[in-house]
């Protein structure tokens, strides 16, 4: 599984989502699991690489939490959670998409 994590310089919610991806890929037996950290830094890199905000998880190269209707950008980025908007998916949303369960979005 291709995980990567990529983020603003700066962005306050990178180290949240880093240990609830953590968290999460221990509750589906996949702890052993690397994250890559990919820094955004153009317009050109959020483009090429479907970044839509800070921070954005690709599990093997799909944004899970994107609807669709979002664009590239240099921004931060809130995600749809149980509890209402959040900067960071919950632990058991990224553990739905790790183990394959629920697709999420939003």
């Amino acid at each position: 599984m291709d995980i990567r994590l990529l983020y603003l310089d700066g962005c306050p919610h990178v180290s949240v989502v880093e240990v609830r991806l953590k968290s999460a890929l221990a509750i589906v037996g996949r702890g052993e699991e690397t994250i890559q950290h990919v820094l955004v830094e153009t317009p050109e890199d959020a483009e090429r690489l479907g970044f839509i905000g800070s921070p954005t998880v690709l599990v093997d190269g799909t944004d899970p939490f994107a609807t669709g209707d979002e664009h590239s950008a240099l921004a931060c980025r809130m995600f749809s959670t149980p509890d209402g908007r959040a900067g960071s998916p919950t632990v058991e949303q990224l553990a739905q998409v790790l183990s394959g369960d629920v697709p999420a979005s939003g």
